[in-house]
This record gives structure tokens, sequence and C-alpha cells, in this order.
């Protein structure tokens, strides 16, 4: 006899609301739980650093017999063999679903933030480079082929991407965002989670909400920002990628907003989450998050009141392990709730299918992680993502006889190239022997391969060994591990934003030499410059390029890649004086009332090309009604010797509004690569909802009044303006109004 449940022609929510009706109250439960194999904090009780007894052994032969919801990184938490990894998972499933009286699997999930997080596969550059191509749709078949791998050998969801916005790059967890614009974040976002999603994959946004905004940069710390700044610069991030890209999960933040943590903030995970924004997937806890409402938030006094709290809010799974949804009673309505929407996505992953329970999929004999095409794409990207901050006087591109010296203590080392959600840097540290898994050339393995002609010398700065050197490139930039364990990545915050580990002295010697200096920065934030500014040759930024990025690199320092990055994050010419971001409002930058000047030495959406482009902009109506939409059009003409790539960028500054705006906002972009003397014209389709924000009684409006459309190469190279008056009443819109500008290439 087939059950409603197990009847494919019928809807996921009435076959899930049919299986969860036959469920006894602890098998619901089951379905929230989660356990992690092989990891230390589910067998000892400690997570470092924290070490707060935040998990607990779990009896399997006890906990099965009832079913389980997920399970936690079988590939990411130690090295295995793919083709081992995908054996163990699916004995694992088979365990699993024997034991329990539906032959329900759990759902395996993994990290995915720079690609699979497991042994041997493929490391792609980290979000921050992603921001830096302003290429949504590379990016997106990235998370497609990530995705496909991850689906190949048995897992059903990965946790990314990161859409929290960069308000202060001394935050650590800067290289795992996208950049310091909502609207660049969020359509890149928002590619990753459709092409992730594409491969059968669940995408699962994080960190909800405001994580990125934390007082003093300091991970897990306080948030306490105003409405507006969470509704217009916070959260619409997270609103595209759910109404536009249909993300089916959704991470809560480690942090409070004004007092009250994410994971048991109702508001935001019910009512704007699932109320207005309409979102039907699973809300899953961060790691010990549910367990933090205990231990570290204090707003609760015991496991069972930090899962009765989670729950009401909101979080349906607890991550990465069962301890507090297994102590006590929780309320047995909200166990249904969250119960029938996991039921729910099991359904829409297949696992709830007869064929699938009755005889579960074979691993693979062979697994490759790392295939060519993969290797492909980690390059495409990477190198899409470098940025050429200065060119002086055209030391750049490279001769290909220039006599090289290549300095720093980065230059050959691979780790230079790796966040720290890259297995080698997350989990491999703590297996010295391990090798690394991939293929990972340094950035001086890679120009030699450049420039196989060329002579490589010694460093022009040291006294003892002058060398001859036409140039010398110094490689500096970050480390990246955790809790303290690097330079960048999560825990790994910076008291300022001086080049770490005393690198500007070595910049310093490498100037003072009298050697045309260049500089190449590997890392995962952006740090100051102003102190070289005008002494240097050129400057090259990648924010961990990836496997592929040493090459990425090279190929820019010798011109065979014509860079097209753009920055996603400003570069400060100063140290300190944090926070600052350009999307500040009028007293945010520059002026009398203050000694200090926050305006960056180079600004967000700057990036040098070695070509040129010429720009002309269509006359568009005057007027423009407050629900209406014009055109703007723009011809781009390459009018340079050699093939490159523009990005047209479009901005929006509103001279006079109800509430302190910021100067200028991105609201449209688009890359338009060019042969020498080709022209292409890019249609960008402005609807008024775009110039919408929060008003002083807290509802989104568009106002009547004057406009500026900033048509320009970055915030600050403004090719053209187009000025607009929107006419007509003022409009409050919610969440059906329009998210993007529609931006085409002719």
């Amino acid at each position: 006899m087939v059950h409603p449940w197990q009847d494919t022609t019928l809807p996921a929510p009435e076959r899930a609301a049919d299986l969860l009706d036959r469920m006894t109250a602890q098998e619901k439960l089951a379905q929230l739980c989660s356990v992690w194999p092989g990891s230390d904090a589910q067998e000892s009780g400690e997570v470092a650093p924290l070490q707060h007894e935040v998990a607990e052994r779990v009896d399997l032969d006890e906990l099965l017999p009832h079913g389980l919801g997920q399970v936690t990184r079988p590939f990411g938490t130690a090295p295995v063999e793919p083709a081992d990894g995908a054996a163990r998972l699916a004995a694992l499933q088979e365990r699993i679903r024997a034991a329990n009286r539906f032959d329900l699997p759990a759902v395996a999930h993994e990290e995915c933030l720079t690609g699979f997080t497991a042994w041997q596969a493929a490391v792609f550059p980290t979000p921050l480079a992603w921001g830096a191509s302003f290429d949504p749709e590379l990016v997106g078949r990235t998370a497609e082929a990530i995705g496909a791998s991850m689906r190949s050998v048995g897992v059903h969801q990965g946790l990314a991407p990161v859409l929290d916005v960069v308000r202060d790059p001394r935050w650590g967890r800067t290289e795992e965002s996208i950049g310091e614009d909502p609207y660049l974040v969020a359509t890149i976002g928002t590619a990753y989670v459709q092409g992730l999603q594409s491969a059968g994959i669940v995408a699962t946004l994080k960190h909800f909400a405001g994580y990125s905004a934390s007082r003093g940069a300091r991970n897990h710390a306080p948030v306490s920002i105003g409405p507006r700044e969470l509704a217009d610069v916070i959260l619409p991030p997270f609103e595209m990628a759910v109404r536009d890209g249909g993300a089916r999960s959704v991470m809560p933040a480690y942090n409070d907003l004004d007092g009250l943590p994410a994971h048991a903030h109702h508001a935001l995970l019910t009512q704007l989450l699932r109320e207005d924004w309409g979102f039907t997937g699973t809300v899953v806890s961060d790691y010990f998050g549910v367990s933090f409402l205990e231990s570290a938030h204090g707003v609760t006094d015991s496991r069972a009141g930090a899962a009765a709290l989670a729950l009401a809010a909101g979080v349906d799974i607890e991550f990465p392990a069962v301890r507090c949804f297994g102590a006590g009673t929780p309320p047995q309505d909200a166990v249904d709730r969250a119960a029938l929407r996991v039921l729910t996505q099991k359904c829409e992953l297949g696992l709830l299918d007869p064929d699938w329970t009755a005889a579960p999929p074979t691993p693979p004999a062979d697994v490759d992680l790392d295939p060519p095409h993969m290797r492909l794409l980690a390059r495409e990207l990477a190198e899409e993502s470098v940025v050429l901050l200065a060119n002086a006087a055209g030391a750049l591109p490279l001769a290909p006889g220039t006599r090289i010296a290549v300095v720093g203590p980065l230059a050959d080392d691979p780790a230079a190239m790796l966040g720290c959600y890259t297995f080698p840097r997350h989990v491999g540290v703590e297996h010295p022997r391990l090798p690394m898994g991939v293929a990972v050339p340094t950035l001086l393995q890679a120009l030699r391969a450049e420039f196989p002609e060329a002579m490589f010398v010694a460093d022009p700065a040291d006294p003892a060994d002058p060398g001859d050197a036409d140039v010398c490139v110094v490689v500096a930039g970050d480390r990246s591990g955790l809790f303290g364990r690097g330079t960048s990545g999560e825990g790994c915050d910076a008291a300022d934003l001086e080049l770490p580990d005393g690198q500007g002295e070595l910049i310093d010697r490498a100037i003072a030499s009298g050697t045309p200096t260049i500089l190449v920065l590997l890392t995962g934030r952006p740090y100051a410059l102003g102190r070289w500014a005008d002494r240097l040759a050129g400057v090259v930024q990648a924010f961990f390029p990836g496997e592929e990025g040493g090459g990425a690199v090279a190929g820019v320092l010798s011109g065979r890649v014509n860079p097209s990055g753009r920055l996603p994050v400003s570069v400060p010419r100063e140290p300190t004086g944090q926070p600052w971001t350009y999307l500040a409002p009028p007293l945010g930058h520059r002026g009398e009332a203050s000694n200090l000047d926050p305006t960056p030495l180079f600004p967000f959406g700057h990036g040098l090309s070695y070509t040129t482009f010429a720009w002309d902009v269509s006359d568009v109506p005057a007027e423009l009604p407050t629900d209406g939409e014009t055109t703007v059009r723009v011809t781009v003409t390459n009018t340079g010797e050699r093939h490159g790539t523009e990005v047209v960028q479009l901005y929006l500054h509103d001279p006079v509004a109800r509430v302190a705006l910021p100067v200028a906002r991105l609201v449209g972009y688009a890359r338009v690569p060019l042969s020498p003397g080709e022209s292409a014209e890019v249609h960008a389709t402005f609807h008024a909802d775009l110039a919408s924000y929060t008003g002083p009684e807290g509802h989104r409006i568009v106002e009547p009044g004057a406009l500026e459309l900033r048509v320009a190469a970055s915030s600050t190279a403004v090719r053209h303006r187009v000025r607009l008056t929107l006419t007509g009443p003022e409009r409050i819109v919610g969440h059906e109004r329009r998210l993007r500008c529609e931006m085409r290439v002719k």
C-alpha cells in the first residue's frame, strides 16, 4: 500500500503533512536534531576555542530508531578520500534509514563557501573575490559546479552564501563577505543561490542578520544599529535571495540585535522572513547558536529554555549536534511546525520517494572533486576578480625580458591563495602531515611559468645581496585562520587596517632600494596603502583567489590577462579611523567639523585596465512617475589597442530626502567585454522603486522630487549625470517592489 506521503504526484507540503500525522512526538522531535560524526565537539562536549559544553555524547543506537534530521559535515570534519567518504556517508544513511520505521534518511550538509569544503576538492576564490568580479553569471555557474560535485557524493545542503554586508573591514569574516554594498551583495549572492540550487543542493543564507555590523568589528559582538540601517543595508541581500533566488534555508546570526539574540528573534525569523517575505524553507541554527542562548547571551538558564526560545522564534533544526532540542519537553505545536518544514524539504529533495527509501543511491566508485572543468571555472573567476589598483607610468604589464625580484613571506606560500573556509586552512591545519590535496601554485611558481625567459634575481633591498633587478614584486597580505590563528578569517579580527606582521617595513625597504616596486596583495580584507601611494610603480589586489589564483595574478602582471576586477570594498588611506564605508550620508564624508578624513585611497568600484574606454549616454525623459521606469542607454567603446572589459556602474544620488541618505549607492552594473574599436550599448532600466528608502515612520517610501543617476566607472569616477524628477504622489512600497535594475548589453 502506498500512503499519501509516498505518492510522488502529490505536492510536497501535502505529503509531509500526511507523514507528520503518522509520527510520534519523539519521531517528530528527532527530525529537528543533527549528529556530527567524528567531531570532537560531539565526543568531548567542547568546541575550541569557546570551550562551552555545547554538545553531548549521543548514543546513535538509542537515537536512530526515532529518525534523524541532519548529518553534519561528513566530509568537512576530517580528511577522507572522496570515494571513501561517499561510501561511508551511504553506509551511515543506510543505518539511519534502516533504524526508523519510515525508512527516512537524514539531510547531509557541508560548508561550500569557497567550493566544497572537503579534502581534494576544488578551491575557488573567496566571496570577496566574487564581489570583485562584478559577474553574477560566472558566480552562478561556479555555484552550479560546486553543487553538482556535492550532490554526486550524497550531500544535500550547503552552508553558503554569506550575505553579510561589510560595515567595518577590521571584522575577520570580511573575506567571507561579498562586499560593502547591499546591491552588489544581493545580486552576486542570489546568483550563487540559484546556481547551487539548480544542482539540487539547498542553499543556506547566512548570517541572518546584522553579524557584520558588530561593535568594534569583533566576532560575536553585540549589534546596535538603527532600524533604517538594518532595513536598507543589512536586509536587502537576504530579501533578494529569498524572493528572487528562492533560497530554501536560512541560518540565524550569533549576534544579538539591540539585545535580542537572532536565534530567539521572532520578529526576524517568523514575522519578517516568513510572513512578509513568504519564505517556506527551513531555518537552521548556526553551530551551537541555540546553546549560546544559555551559555553566551544569558537569556535563559537551561537547555530546555534555549530550545523553547529558539523554536518559538522560528528555528527548525539544531546544528551541529543535538543538545538543547533533546532536553525537556518542547511545546508540541512548535515541534510540529518545525518538523513539517523539515519533512517538506526532505520531500523536495526526493528523500521521501519510494525509490530512495527502498534502494538508496549507490555511492560512486570513482570520485574526482577537482576535475579540469572546475579548475577552469576557478581560473576564470580568479582572473576576473584581480583588481589593478594603480599603474604609475604604465609600469604594468611587465616586459618579457624583465629581470624580476620576487620578495615577501607570501611569495612562495600556497596558503596565501586560500581563505579560512577552504579545507586546507579550515581543517588541514589540524593535520600537518596531510598533503594539501589539490595543486595550488604559489605566485612565485606561477611567475616563473608566466615568464619562462625572464631572469629572477635576488632581493634588491637585501644589502648582503643587492641583486640586479629591473622591478621588485613585493607579495604581502594575510594568512587565513580561525579564532586568532591567522590574520584574517573567523575570529581573526583586526585592531586597525595596517598590513600585519610588519610587512609594511618590507615594502619600505624595497622602495628605498630604488628599484621600481610592484605591490601584490593577497588578502582577506582591504588594508591602508596611503603610506606608499606615491612611491609604488603599481598595485595589484587579489582577495584569496583560490587554487588558480597564482596563475591569475601572474597573468595580470604579464598582460596575458587584462584586469577587469573592481573593488567590492574601499581601500583606506589611513589604517585607523574606522568604521567607514562609501555608503555614508554627507556628514560621513570629509568635512570641516573633524580633522579626520575618511576619504578612501581607492573607492568602491575602482579598478584599472590595460586598455581605454569612451562612454556616451543618451538623453532620457526629465520626469518620471513615482511608480514608473526609464531606460538609460550607455554606449561604451574600446578606444585602446587590446581586448578588455569595462564595468559600467549605475549609482543613485538623492539630493533631498526625509532622512539622511548615502550620497550615492549602487543600483545597477554590467560587464562589457570589447575588442579594440568595438562598441556596445548598455540598457539600464531603472524603476522608481529602486529609489525607495525607509522613511521617518518606518515605512519604505518612494517620494517625489529630484534624483540623479550617476553613470560611473566607480563610486567616485562619474562619467555622466542623468537628472530626473519623480512626479506624482508619495508611495509606500513593500516587499512586492522591484529589487533590480535590469542591465542588458547589446
